[in-house]
């Protein structure tokens, strides 16, 4: 193999694909890289065997095809620290040599037919949206999802397809967010659930391109397939049942209020300065025209932050992990937002236009 890459674009190109290399793995192979050089392209792969990754690369000059399996991280860093617009590879019997105006490098590499095989995007697509869209659901509901979980279907997000709207749903079991997206395409496949794995949802969010760029997805027995050119994302599914989650969605709260989002923002992160693993949380509290955020910590004093509301309904006070209401904040895109209460005791809600949805549960202060 002999080609010679735009140094930037396979920079780039290396860190969406190294992304998804296993830190430790009993198998050394998944830590590295398979380029294939064929015709006018560059193909790179990578798997931990849950999810794979292929990127295209055309911006390149191949002297001559070839296939390298190599280590993700020694390549990276030798791309990355090089001050050449291009860097060529060559390679030959499992050993590559990088070649910049001033070095060279060489990297030991594996044989590549013991690499696992990637699957690529195969069939006609079920749905289709544009990148923005999906990169926007993918923001509002991924935060949501736990992180490390005993119940494997709430380490995933759920894909909930009806008609040309698909809904991304996630909860930690403590907190839900749901966010709907307008599909391009619709489901050509049965109306139905798919749980996608957070990691594979991880890697959308990395996508760059045109924000207007189609992302095709199929989804075929325990496996979905993600395609937005140049690259191509396949994954497991998460196995399991995701929660009935519409059965926590309050449906008789009648306390309301707007708050502009980016002022809720700064008054929640104010008031959580002074709260501590023994405080829990802060404290917010609704009277007629006037919110406090407080929060109290016996060892270290208490903060009190006011701001003007149109709310005439009755008064409450209820607690809320002061982190849960930053990550809410910090997606919603519009400039208010509605806040809707129940009692002290139960979830507050909180919606932004007609297609996003937060539920939260309270905490004891």
């Amino acid at each position: 193999m002999k080609v010679t890459f735009n140094r930037a674009v396979f920079q780039d190109a290396l860190a969406l694909v190294g992304s998804i290399i296993p830190s430790r793995t009993p198998k050394p192979i998944l830590q590295c890289i398979r380029l294939t050089a064929e015709k006018n392209r560059v193909r790179l792969c990578a798997t931990d065997l849950e999810v794979g990754i292929t990127y295209h690369l055309d911006q390149v000059e191949i002297a001559e095809e070839g296939d390298a399996v190599l280590p993700a991280a020694k390549l990276g860093s030798i791309v990355r620290e090089s001050i050449d617009e291009t860097i060529a590879l060559e390679e030959s019997g499992a050993t590559a040599q990088l070649i910049g105006s001033d070095s060279r490098f060489t990297i030991y590499g594996h044989d590549p037919d013991q690499y696992p095989m990637v699957p690529g995007f195969e069939g006609k697509p079920d749905l289709e949206a544009t990148l923005d869209q999906i990169q926007e659901g993918v923001e509002q509901s991924l935060f949501a999802a736990a992180k490390e979980s005993t119940r494997y279907a709430l380490n995933g997000v759920l894909w909930e397809i009806s008609g040309k709207k698909l809904s991304l749903v996630a909860t930690d079991g403590r907190r839900l967010a749901k966010c709907a997206v307008s599909l391009q395409k619709a489901a050509t496949a049965p109306e139905g659930k798919t749980i996608i794995p957070a990691k594979t949802m991880g890697l959308l969010q990395k996508l760059s391109g045109d924000s207007s760029a189609t992302v095709s997805v199929r989804v075929t027995n325990n496996q979905v397939s993600l395609a937005c050119e140049p690259v191509t994302i396949t994954s497991n599914l998460v196995e399991g049942n995701f929660p009935k989650y519409e059965d926590i969605i309050p449906k008789d709260y009648e306390k309301k209020v707007t708050l502009q989002t980016g002022a809720a923002l700064s008054a929640v992160k104010r008031a959580a300065l002074l709260a501590n693993e023994d405080s829990k949380g802060i404290k917010l509290a609704l009277e007629k025209g006037l919110m406090t955020f407080s929060s109290r910590a016996p060892e270290t004093g208490d903060a009190q932050i006011q701001m003007p509301i149109e709310y005439e309904g009755e008064p409450i006070e209820i607690g809320f992990n002061p982190q849960f209401l930053l990550d809410v904040l910090r997606v919603i895109k519009a400039e208010t937002f509605d806040l809707h209460l129940g009692q002290s005791d139960r979830p507050g809600m909180i919606k932004s236009g007609s297609n996003f949805l937060y539920i939260v549960m309270p905490v004891n202060l």
